[in-house]
Protein backbone atom coordinates (compact mmCIF):
# COMPACT_ATOMS: atom_id res chain seq x y z
CA UNK A 1 0.00 0.00 0.00
CA UNK A 2 0.59 3.97 -0.93
CA UNK A 3 0.99 5.84 2.07
CA UNK A 4 2.13 9.57 2.91
CA UNK A 5 3.07 10.71 6.50
CA UNK A 6 2.40 13.98 7.57
CA UNK A 7 4.82 15.96 9.46
CA UNK A 8 3.52 15.01 12.32
CA UNK A 9 3.92 11.25 12.44
CA UNK A 10 7.65 10.43 13.57
CA UNK A 11 9.78 8.96 10.83
CA UNK A 12 10.23 5.98 13.38
CA UNK A 13 6.27 5.21 12.28
CA UNK A 14 6.58 5.27 8.39
CA UNK A 15 9.91 2.48 8.68
CA UNK A 16 7.87 0.16 10.44
CA UNK A 17 5.14 0.69 7.66
CA UNK A 18 7.51 0.43 4.95
CA UNK A 19 9.10 -2.38 7.08
CA UNK A 20 6.21 -4.32 6.25
CA UNK A 21 6.35 -3.82 2.68
CA UNK A 22 4.66 -0.81 2.29
CA UNK A 23 5.76 2.04 -0.16
CA UNK A 24 5.77 5.51 2.11
CA UNK A 25 6.73 8.91 1.26
CA UNK A 26 6.63 11.67 4.04
CA UNK A 27 4.95 15.61 3.35
CA UNK A 28 8.84 16.67 4.75
CA UNK A 29 10.89 14.95 2.08
CA UNK A 30 8.35 16.32 -0.37
CA UNK A 31 8.93 19.78 0.82
CA UNK A 32 5.47 20.09 2.04
CA UNK A 33 5.88 21.21 5.84
CA UNK A 34 3.66 23.94 6.81
CA UNK A 35 1.70 23.70 3.56
CA UNK A 36 -2.11 24.13 3.88
CA UNK A 37 -3.93 20.77 4.68
CA UNK A 38 -5.75 21.04 1.27
CA UNK A 39 -2.63 21.14 -0.26
CA UNK A 40 -1.46 17.67 1.26
CA UNK A 41 -4.62 16.38 0.75
CA UNK A 42 -4.35 17.33 -2.86
CA UNK A 43 -1.05 16.22 -2.91
CA UNK A 44 -2.24 12.46 -1.86
CA UNK A 45 -4.92 12.15 -4.29
CA UNK A 46 -2.66 12.94 -6.90
CA UNK A 47 0.10 10.43 -5.63
CA UNK A 48 -2.99 8.04 -4.82
CA UNK A 49 -1.56 7.84 -1.21
CA UNK A 50 -3.04 7.07 1.90
CA UNK A 51 -2.16 9.99 4.45
CA UNK A 52 -1.24 9.25 7.79
CA UNK A 53 -1.55 12.27 10.33
CA UNK A 54 -2.33 13.31 13.98
CA UNK A 55 -4.53 15.95 12.45
CA UNK A 56 -7.97 15.94 13.86
CA UNK A 57 -9.08 18.27 10.63
CA UNK A 58 -8.56 15.28 8.66
CA UNK A 59 -11.23 13.40 10.28
CA UNK A 60 -13.63 15.83 9.03
CA UNK A 61 -16.15 13.85 6.90
CA UNK A 62 -17.59 17.00 5.15
CA UNK A 63 -14.26 18.52 4.77
CA UNK A 64 -12.69 15.78 3.31
CA UNK A 65 -15.19 12.93 1.60
CA UNK A 66 -13.53 9.79 2.27
CA UNK A 67 -14.42 8.07 -0.97
CA UNK A 68 -11.93 10.73 -2.61
CA UNK A 69 -8.64 9.46 -1.17
CA UNK A 70 -6.53 6.46 -1.17
CA UNK A 71 -7.60 6.81 2.52
CA UNK A 72 -7.24 8.70 5.66
CA UNK A 73 -5.70 7.43 8.52
CA UNK A 74 -5.53 9.74 11.80
CA UNK A 75 -3.53 8.26 14.45
CA UNK A 76 -5.06 8.94 18.13
CA UNK A 77 -2.46 8.09 20.92
CA UNK A 78 -3.34 8.74 23.96
CA UNK A 79 -0.45 11.78 24.15
CA UNK A 80 1.31 13.25 22.00
CA UNK A 81 4.59 11.80 22.78
CA UNK A 82 6.72 9.99 20.10
CA UNK A 83 6.70 6.78 22.30
CA UNK A 84 2.25 7.27 22.39
CA UNK A 85 2.17 7.15 18.52
CA UNK A 86 4.60 4.46 18.10
CA UNK A 87 2.62 2.24 20.42
CA UNK A 88 -0.42 2.45 18.58
CA UNK A 89 1.35 1.29 15.06
CA UNK A 90 0.39 -2.28 16.02
CA UNK A 91 -3.12 -1.88 16.00
CA UNK A 92 -2.69 -0.28 12.60
CA UNK A 93 -0.26 -2.61 11.21
CA UNK A 94 -2.28 -5.90 12.17
CA UNK A 95 -5.78 -4.36 10.06
CA UNK A 96 -3.37 -3.62 7.20
CA UNK A 97 -2.98 -7.35 6.47
CA UNK A 98 -6.85 -7.70 6.07
CA UNK A 99 -8.28 -4.53 4.84
CA UNK A 100 -8.25 -1.85 2.26
CA UNK A 101 -8.58 1.96 3.51
CA UNK A 102 -9.36 2.80 0.12
CA UNK A 103 -12.18 5.40 -0.06
CA UNK A 104 -12.18 5.24 3.85
CA UNK A 105 -11.22 7.05 7.23
CA UNK A 106 -9.78 5.17 9.61
CA UNK A 107 -9.10 6.34 13.27
CA UNK A 108 -6.32 4.51 14.84
CA UNK A 109 -5.98 4.82 18.58
CA UNK A 110 -4.23 2.51 21.03
CA UNK A 111 -6.93 -0.57 21.02
CA UNK A 112 -9.24 -0.11 18.41
CA UNK A 113 -9.61 1.24 14.93
CA UNK A 114 -12.85 2.98 14.01
CA UNK A 115 -14.04 3.18 9.80
CA UNK A 116 -15.63 5.16 8.47
CA UNK A 117 -16.63 5.46 4.53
Amino acid sequence: MRFKLDENVPVTFGRLLADAGHDVATVVDEGLVGAADEVIAEACVDEQRALVTQDLDFADIRAYPPAEYAGLVVLRPRTSARDAVLAIAPTLMQRLESASRAGQLWIVESERLRIRE
